[in-house]
């Protein structure tokens, strides 16, 4: 380069007489006055200012910079860029999008599959770090829950279970504990009592577990008694949806201390008969237990069996079922994938199918990516979720991001593409792309189930592009030199020359 400007120099320096044109310049620059130096400043602040009012009034329309649309659409293809962005996947777009709108509330919220023991687990948090991980907002639907779940219209028949009626209904942790001991005491094979002891008063998940035997043994009894009479009365009938309800908890709460004691296989085995005993119960979600329980095993072709039976079109998705299944897809690819040789050869059809599954995955829960990518700080997950919302991101990545970690490259080729389903959407977003429309109502409801010092992830709030930051930046830049032009013009003038 120095060479061909010197190159340039000596043989273009005499017919453009170079020397006289530099001396020109300079003469022209001397005679310059502060008011043309303010009046450039001025112009200069009104044009940066028109750019910059154009390009946020075309952000907010449509999302997107429109320098940095036109500089990718135009300009980089003729620099030798090349823009990798995969087709829309209409297999998913066809009858999904419509039988979700018809089948989805707006904003309704659900008992978290994966909800921790508040004894042995959140409190325990509490302790070390004085922070209260689940807001009185989550706890009173807990309450709600525990209402609807343990309680029926015969409890007033048996004294223990009028207790435990008026125990589900107490705010106040020990209130409830001193209850539940109360019940046992009336009768020691009262079940909902141990379920209250093992997920309040144990410490540990070994001792949520021996309560929960308790409560096995005491349910199914109880369970066997329900069957045989449920058929006399509606009262009788009431009684057996409880004790069911009942049963299938405990079993399920089993499971899960099993897979956080380590007994993986144990666990499996459990959620499976539990299923297979009661399979009109499926809102419970057991299933997502299920899929995270055998990644933990890196049995990768059951996972596969098991969204093959959850992830259909009639079925409410999740952020399990869906980042599972892009996990899947990713593992395939995930190892050999570079983003560089990828931009040269293209993409294959199985990397093709990774990223079209990633893309369909983000739309769906747009907050997890930042997790997974541990570009935001987790916390302990709710007891409640808001589908597509933050609570749910936070709940699948707190147990799903060492899944992620084990396969290599996975979170690479994330990485490398999920903020590319940004760009597919439609927006504004009330269009929707693979899916029903993105709920406006989720950070509300975020807000009130996630505790106070964590920070709510906001969607559809887009990051403001590179060029509205320049645009704004050299608009207020210009403003403050003519400002100053003004104020000091002697002064900007010796600078302007100098």
């Amino acid at each position: 380069v120095a060479a061909g400007l010197g190159l340039f120099y000596l043989v273009l320096r005499v017919p453009l007489r170079l020397r006289d044109s530099l001396a020109a310049v300079t003469v022209f620059l001397s005679t310059l006055t502060p008011k043309f130096y303010f009046a450039l400043t001025v112009t200069s602040s009104f044009i940066s200012g028109l750019i910059f009012v154009f390009e946020w009034w075309h952000f907010r329309k449509y999302g997107t910079s429109f320098i940095e649309q036109v500089s990718v659409s135009h300009l980089r293809p003729l620099i030798g860029g090349v823009e990798n962005s995969p087709p829309a996947p209409a297999a998913f777009s066809a009858g999904e999008n419509e039988t979700s709108r018809q089948n989805m509330p707006e904003c309704k919220v659900w008992r978290n599959p994966l909800n921790l023991f508040r004894g042995a687990e959140y409190s325990r948090y509490m302790w070390v770090t004085g922070k209260e991980p689940l807001t009185y907002y989550d706890m009173n639907l807990s309450a709600q829950d525990h209402q609807n779940f343990f309680t029926c219209d015969t409890d007033a028949l048996r004294p223990s279970d009028t207790v435990m009626q008026k125990a589900w209904r107490e705010r106040n942790p020990q209130a409830r504990i001193k209850a539940a001991h109360q019940a046992l005491e009336l009768n020691n094979d009262c079940a909902t009592a141990y379920v209250l002891l093992a997920e309040e008063e144990a410490t540990t998940i070994v001792d949520a577990e021996r309560y929960f035997k308790q409560a096995l043994k005491a349910g199914e009894m109880i369970y066997r008694k329900s069957q045989n009479c449920h058929s006399q009365s509606p009262q009788h009938e009431a009684q057996l949806r409880r004790d069911t309800n009942v049963l299938v908890y405990v079993k399920r709460r089993l499971a899960m201390c099993a897979r956080k004691l380590g007994r993986i296989r144990e666990a499996v085995k459990m959620m499976r008969d539990l299923m297979k005993e009661f399979p009109l119960l499926s809102m419970l979600n057991i299933h997502e237990n299920l899929l995270e329980a055998l990644l933990e095993l890196q049995a990768y072709a059951d996972v596969q069996a098991v969204l093959a039976k959850y992830d259909d079109i009639s079925l409410p998705k999740s952020a399990a079922i869906c980042y599972t299944a892009a996990l899947l897809k990713a593992r395939a690819v995930s190892e050999r994938f570079s983003p560089e040789t990828a931009s040269k050869r293209g993409l294959s059809t199985a990397e093709i199918n990774a990223v079209e599954a990633i893309h369909r995955a983000v739309e769906f829960n747009p907050h997890v990516p930042k997790y997974l990518l541990e570009m935001k700080s987790l916390v302990l997950p709710p007891e409640h979720i808001l589908k597509r919302g933050d609570s749910e991101a936070v709940a699948y990545a707190f147990f799903h991001l060492q899944h992620w970690k084990r396969i290599e490259g996975a979170l690479n080729l994330l990485h490398c593409t999920w903020e590319g389903t940004f760009r597919m959407i439609p927006y504004p977003l009330e269009k929707g792309h693979l899916f029903y429309p993105y709920p406006s109502c989720t950070e509300t409801a975020d807000r009130e189930l996630l505790p106070t010092f964590h920070e709510v992830s906001v969607y559809p709030q887009k990051e403001l592009p590179f060029f509205i930051h320049f645009t704004a930046g050299l608009c207020s830049f210009s403003a403050m030199l003519a400002l100053l032009t003004h104020q000091f013009p002697e002064l900007m003038v010796v600078f302007a020359k100098a």
